[in-house]
């Protein structure tokens, strides 16, 4: 196939792949741009699906463009619907999804005609590349379409299943999987007691949502650490501070960072320095941080660390926050720091054995639902995408040793079973994070976003 016009498939209509298309369209290059999307409306995918408005972005206006080079893009266009949105608002993420569809038809309105955009609503189930290795062709059921380059942007995954004894109650109805699937949690009906597996930003918002329900309060909630997300500042962005020097110089160890970060948070806040700007600061640097970790201290740092890190870096909206600590104050929410041990189902409820934190004792709670909020999961090995496992199966896809995504080269294309970088099959969104840690907010998934269109045309 020609690569003087090139047809591109993206495989993804969330934040990552409807932003690579309108960077490949704004390239102002020849060449056809297929978005291929699962779930039918492009930019809205998992996240900003949502109708509810007490789902907001977890980041202010302000740092939420989709174009990394124009910052005020997003505050712009919103201040169009609403003129009291400012730099530091945060959103409903349904308007995000309709900013990330105008983003996309501007892009195809001013791109030349020999560039087009076509959107597909299907299921990618396989890629086969061909003998020269210069394209491929993306299998759906019943069809195929060939592609220069096939772009992998495929969003997030629903929650692993914690490990635990009485597993198959994971196939009942008293289980939500994914409270993000449209629909998931209509099963759960008023008066009904819940438990939420997970203390982040996801029940966070879930338990606001089934509060609204009229389930039966209190809410249970539990994590190993318990630790709930901090919240975001009420006014003003986030400054990055100059960090220590040498922070980033060697030896690269995760304790080594933990422990100068702790003491610099601490002269910074004596001198009046909010936290947040030093964690801004880490999070600046954090990619090159990561690649020059080795596996052992990456795997380190996920074991005694990254708790603390995702409380402290993955803010709640202050309303967000504020109505959480609502419900804690008042007993409508209940967090338990406990691993969750096993289920036995009883009658017409569920018995959760949990062993809180630091006890060796044991405690059951008796419940009506279940539902996993731990978080989207990043082992391609298991998240049952039948387009991955050809991937995986056909050894043109190497997944990350510690199962947070998929291992690629410098310019994103995915290396294969022995490390080679194709030339066809590249990677943007959430599954980056394998190499680069910070890879599922908007400033860096927009940055990718843009690099990776420069690459296919240049």
């Amino acid at each position: 196939m020609s690569r003087y016009a090139p047809t591109i498939a993206v495989i993804g209509g969330g934040f990552s792949g409807t932003a690579l298309a309108a960077h490949l369209l704004r390239r102002g290059r020849p060449g056809r741009v297929l978005l291929i999307n699962r779930f039918g409306p492009m930019g809205r995918g998992v996240a900003y699906g949502t109708s509810l408005e007490a789902h907001v972005l977890n980041v202010p206006a302000g740092g939420m463009s989709a174009l990394p080079e124009d910052r005020d893009h997003f505050v712009r266009w919103a201040r169009t619907r609403d003129d009291s949105i400012r730099p530091d608002t945060f959103v409903s993420r349904r308007v995000y999804g309709e900013y990330l569809e105008a983003v996309l038809r501007e892009a195809e309105h001013h791109a030349p005609r020999a560039a087009r955009l076509e959107r597909l609503v299907a299921v990618a189930r396989d890629v086969e590349i061909r003998p020269d290795g210069e394209s491929a062709e993306v299998v759906f059921a019943g069809a195929r379409i060939a592609a220069d380059f096939i772009v992998l942007a495929l969003g997030n995954y629903s929650p692993a299943n914690p490990a635990a004894v009485g597993g198959e109650f994971y196939d009942t109805a008293r289980y939500v999987r994914d409270p993000w699937v449209r629909g998931s949690l209509d099963v759960i009906r008023p008066g009904e007691s819940v438990l939420m597996l997970g203390t982040g930003l996801t029940m966070m918002d879930i338990a606001l949502d089934l509060a609204g329900r009229g389930v039966k309060l209190p809410l249970f909630a539990v994590s190993r650490h318990g630790l709930l997300p901090r919240e975001h500042r009420e006014r003003g962005a986030d400054a990055a501070e100059p960090l220590p020097a040498g922070f980033e110089g060697p030896p690269r160890s995760v304790a080594r960072y933990a422990r100068l970060l702790r003491r610099h948070a601490a002269a910074r806040a004596a001198a009046g320095v909010d936290w947040r700007d030093v964690v801004a600061a880490v999070r600046a640097v954090a990619p090159s941080l990561w690649l020059g970790l080795t596996q052992e201290e990456r795997s380190r740092f996920l074991r005694h660390l990254r708790p603390w890190w995702d409380v402290h870096r993955h803010r709640a909206a202050p309303a967000t926050a504020k109505a959480i600590e609502r419900m804690l104050v008042s007993g409508d929410l209940s967090v338990r720091a406990a691993r969750v041990l096993g289920y036995r189902p009883i009658a017409n409820e569920v018995e959760v054995t949990l062993r809180p934190r630091g006890s060796a004792e044991v405690v059951r709670v008796h419940v009506d639902r279940v539902v996993n909020c731990t978080g989207p999961s990043t082992d391609v090995r298991r998240v049952g995408d039948p387009l991955l496992e050809a991937l995986l199966g056909r050894k043109l896809m190497r997944p990350d040793p510690l199962a947070l995504g998929v291992e690629t080269a410098a310019d994103g294309a995915l290396l294969d079973a022995s490390g080679r970088p194709s030339r066809v099959l590249y990677l943007v969104g959430p599954l980056l994070k394998a190499d680069y840690w910070e890879a599922t907010a908007v400033p860096e998934l927009r940055r990718h976003a843009a690099r990776l269109a420069e690459r296919l045309l240049p």
